[in-house]
């Protein structure tokens, strides 16, 4: 097999297979790690904004303060 007009034996298409196929693998997994924290993320904001409605409901505020401790 010949690739940019070198000729490859098997032991370099091997490791080019291999290469690719962990390229491959950690794309996979890179692409599961963003979707999981992109999960995470609209669960706690969901989860926040749940809290934050419950507090306002009891009466233990007018809403989420915006300006710190001081208002």
């Amino acid at each position: 097999m010949t690739l940019f007009g070198h000729t490859l034996d098997p032991q370099q298409i091997g490791s080019l297979v291999f290469m690719l196929t962990a390229l491959v693998l950690w794309a996979l997994a890179w692409r599961g790690e963003r979707s999981w924290m992109k999960g995470f993320r609209q669960w706690e904001a969901d989860r926040k904004a749940r809290r934050d409605a419950e507090i306002a409901a009891e009466g233990g505020g007018s809403g989420p303060s915006k300006g710190g401790p001081w208002g």
